[in-house]
């Protein structure tokens, strides 16, 4: 069976590899594009007002490394200043990019799930009254957490630090999509976005029948989404390597 990885460019490369090591037959088919904002100056007025901050919250990679690729010549982390991560691999992001990671809050090793209720399990034992926070994201998304750093008194800052864009299929991932869709059977789609199989549902036909399909999904809310489009079986696994793995070798025949 081959793993479809839905990820974004970059972080379905790392995705496919890791699974090749493993020994399972893996693909990238991103379904999401990721570009740069138009305006980078609210980055760069972000980087200026960061050491007044007591915490600055990373919503994804993508996020902390478009956020990033605005620091200035030598600005270092200030050593004042927390990060939030909303799971391991935003977590190991900013650790190469340089945040300390004594610095780094994150949900729980043993969480349920790596999202912003795990995160907020772990912030909400500090006091946010007047504390400024900034929250590093792309455009739109959830405002769970903002709203519950807001109640307990912070003063949120938001910044896009990208976008998020339907894809553009080169002619090798226009191949993946087309085998997977004519051999449901030999193919498991890896979704980590609810935003990937909307944008999945917009490249196929509306009449195509996704009863036959198999999908594995790193969260409850995604998984819901996959059933939305009409796949019958729908596994779910925390958007950890070993546990998806895991995960992919059980209905491995």
């Amino acid at each position: 069976m081959r793993v479809i990885v839905t990820r974004p460019v970059a972080q379905a490369a790392e995705w496919v590899g890791a699974l090749l090591a493993r020994g399972l037959d893996a693909v990238a088919l991103p379904l999401i594009g990721i570009e740069a904002v138009d305006d980078p100056a609210p980055l760069a007025a972000a980087w200026q007002a960061l050491p007044r901050c007591r915490l600055a919250m990373f919503v994804s990679v993508n996020a902390a490394q478009h956020f990033f690729a605005h620091r200035s010549a030598g600005q270092v982390w200030p050593a004042s200043v927390q990060a939030a991560s909303p799971g391991p691999g935003t977590t190991q992001a900013l650790v190469a990019l340089g945040v300390p990671a004594d610095a780094i809050v994150e949900p729980a090793a043993d969480a349920a799930q790596f999202d912003s209720e795990a995160l907020w399990l772990r912030l909400q034992m500090q006091d946010w009254r007047e504390a400024e926070v900034l929250v590093v994201r792309g455009e739109g998304g959830r405002e769970w957490l903002v709203d519950r750093l807001a109640d307990a008194g912070a003063r949120v800052t938001l910044v896009v630090s990208y976008r998020r864009v339907a894809p553009r299929l080169n002619a090798g991932e226009q191949a993946v999509l087309r085998a997977a869709l004519a051999a449901p059977d030999a193919h498991l789609w890896f979704f980590s976005s609810s935003e990937a199989i909307g944008n999945l549902a917009s490249m196929v036909a509306p009449t195509h029948e996704w009863n036959r399909a198999l999908a594995l999904a790193t969260h409850p809310r995604i998984a819901a989404r996959a059933r939305q489009l009409g796949i019958a079986r729908v596994l779910e696994s925390r958007p950890a390597l070993n546990e998806v793995i895991a995960c992919i070798q059980s209905i491995r025949p």
